[in-house]
């Protein structure tokens, strides 16, 4: 149902209503699993919406594996070492529960996917593939060439267009209604038609991705990652946990940023696999330098290891031109290349590298935040009726993320929500008139305010000084005055975004003022809980505080005051199941030299 209010000069613009009784927020893989669940417990009022044209999700650009132990080539690997794997790589500050909520559906998950037709790369037996990742102790990765999130994501919008499951797309949600105990809904516009949007929900799931382009190097594209979905939930009273664990990812492309041609290509990832699959590193003076930092799992370290050991050798002035490191496979057959990282390959050959013939330039990168949303079991916040899944949601990855994981903990948790909140809806949601007044309507005259205002600093300007401040105070080496500069610095950029000249609702600049919104306040919460971890620990590297503190053996989490500010607490650390603990015990670990 729709219905038209609003309108005269000073009210509130005019918008449109829509009642759904499951509102998904991401048309990611993450959202489309969750809608698929829904719709198969029965559940058909539901509406997904994606900021980008549908199939067009950041999901996409997931390219090395997804993860789930089947055991195709290892067949003594298993759910409780794949959830030891995680939790190791986590450094223990992961949440257990959800940490073996993934990892033992991951092996259904996986066989549900294929039989759903996912192009999986094969075993001469016609199983799914499976390769080796860095610090996971068997071959678990199962992968469709260097595509896997472009495969994943295609088969799940065929599964979903065969239930019909309604989407509406290019439309950015710029706000939750909550009273802070219950979810109502949520506002947003239409990108396209510049039309404002205010919709009813039974519940509402956020599946919109996590906030790694806050920095300006990543992996993402600009305009996705913003930290839109913790920064929705934080506005509307849940609360955040683990933000200080941001993983650079440790082979960013390097280019020359003064070539055209290769400008647009920084930081832009080469995926895991290429290590997966026997690439090895080596600094500008021909050294493998990973033997001095990892001697046993070399490349296939952890994320966190390996970015910090490239940084160290571009730091010690061993870094290329570029200021990167040489990634080099091509000891491998062109014809290998070819077949196991098809989209590397090409994208390489299309910038005039050919990959089997020489190394190619790579550097960390902001990849991915392990931090989010806090979530119970089923994946519900703080706030009845709003779920969280995805990158969104907290707890799975702890300290530092294991690589193929990200993908599997968005199928296996959105059928954990999908599930959840089909028990519980019973019809589309209203938004009381306290909420619509309060909170909706002074929403909407901002809105209509911010669009094409005149004023000193262009949104894309602010983007870019945070997204530096983020990289000089909070990147892979943090110490307290660097971080406290940064807080300085976020204030600086937060006075100057009062005076923002925006164009209308649908240009680029109005889509980048909101982002700055959001991403001002996903730093914020980065840098104060950064601030406040005084140890190092996985991602999260302390120059000042070089050693693992086990009284910090627990997640920061951050809250919203009622004047506005950040609030943080610490919250222990439960422990992982009698299984799960066993398979730690028996201290298995990836053996990197079966790759040579």
């Amino acid at each position: 149902m729709s219905a038209e209010s609003g309108g005269g000069s000073g009210s509130v613009p005019a918008y449109t209503e829509v009642d759904v009784e499951v509102l998904v927020i991401g048309a990611g893989a993450a959202g489309a699993r969750t809608a698929i669940e829904l719709a198969e417990h029965g559940v058909d009022d539901v509406l997904v919406l994606g900021k980008r044209n549908h199939g067009d999700a950041h999901t996409t650009w997931a390219r090395g594996g997804i993860n789930g132990a089947l055991g195709t080539h290892d067949p003594e690997d298993d759910w409780t070492i794949h959830a030891a794997d995680t939790l190791n790589e986590g450094h223990f500050v992961n949440d257990p529960e959800k940490v073996e909520t993934v990892t033992e559906q991951m092996p259904e998950r996986l066989r549900e996917l294929d039989d759903w037709g996912m192009d999986f790369s094969r075993t001469e037996s016609g199983e799914p593939d499976q390769r080796y990742f860095g610090a996971q102790s068997f071959r678990r990765t199962a992968f469709a060439g260097d595509y896997t999130g472009e495969a994943l994501l295609n088969t799940l919008v065929e599964k979903a267009q065969e239930h019909e499951v309604p989407y509406r797309e290019n439309v950015m949600v710029t706000k939750l209604l909550s009273d802070g105990e219950r979810s109502y809904g949520a506002v947003g516009f239409d990108m396209e038609s510049n039309e404002f949007l205010l919709f009813n929900a039974g519940a509402v799931v956020l599946a919109a991705g996590g906030y790694a382009a806050v920095y300006n190097r990543h992996s993402s594209r600009d305009d996705e990652n913003n930290g839109d979905g913790p920064a929705l939930a934080h506005d509307a009273g849940a609360r955040l946990m683990d933000m200080e664990f941001v993983q650079f990812h440790p082979t960013g492309m390097a280019v020359d940023e003064s070539d055209p041609e290769w400008e647009p290509w920084s930081g832009r990832l080469v995926t895991e696999a290429v290590r997966g699959e026997g690439g090895r590193l080596y600094n500008a003076d021909g050294e493998r330098f990973m033997e001095r930092y990892s001697p046993d799992q070399m490349e296939l370290d952890a994320r966190d290891v390996v970015a910090r050991a490239i940084a160290q050798e571009i730091s010690e002035g061993r870094g290329t031109e570029n200021g990167g490191v040489y990634l080099d496979i091509s000891h491998r057959e062109q014809s290998f290349i070819q077949e196991r990282l098809p989209r590397m390959y090409e994208r390489f050959s299309e910038l005039g590298v050919d990959m089997a013939e020489e190394a190619v330039e790579v550097a960390p990168t902001s990849h991915y935040g392990m931090g989010g949303v806090v979530v119970d079991e089923n994946a519900e916040t703080d706030v009845d009726g709003l779920f969280a899944i995805g990158e969104t949601m907290a707890g799975v990855h702890g300290a530092n993320r294991l690589g193929g994981n990200s993908l599997a903990e968005t199928v296996a948790y959105g059928v954990v929500a999908g599930e959840a909140v089909a028990e519980r809806v019973d019809g589309p949601g209203h938004v009381p008139e306290a909420v619509l007044t309060s909170l909706a309507e002074p929403h909407l005259r901002g809105l209509q305010s911010t669009a094409g205002v005149e004023g000193e600093y262009e949104p894309e300007t602010l983007l870019t000084e945070l997204r530096d401040l983020m990289w000089e105070h909070a990147g892979i080496l943090r110490d307290e005055a660097s971080l406290q500069a940064g807080l300085d610095e976020l204030d600086d950029v937060r006075r100057k975004a009062e005076r923002l000249d925006v164009g209308g609702v649908t240009s680029r600049s109005f889509e980048f003022a909101i982002d700055l919104g959001f991403m001002l306040t996903v730093s914020e919460s980065v840098l104060r809980s950064a601030l406040e971890r005084t140890e190092s620990r996985g991602a999260h590297y302390r120059t000042d505080h070089t050693e693992v503190d086990s009284d910090l053996q627990c997640n920061i989490c951050v809250e919203r005051t009622d004047l506005g500010g950040m609030a943080l607490s610490t919250e222990p650390v439960d422990e992982p199941s009698e299984p799960v603990r066993a398979a730690l015990d028996e201290g298995h670990e990836l053996d990197y030299h079966q790759l040579e």
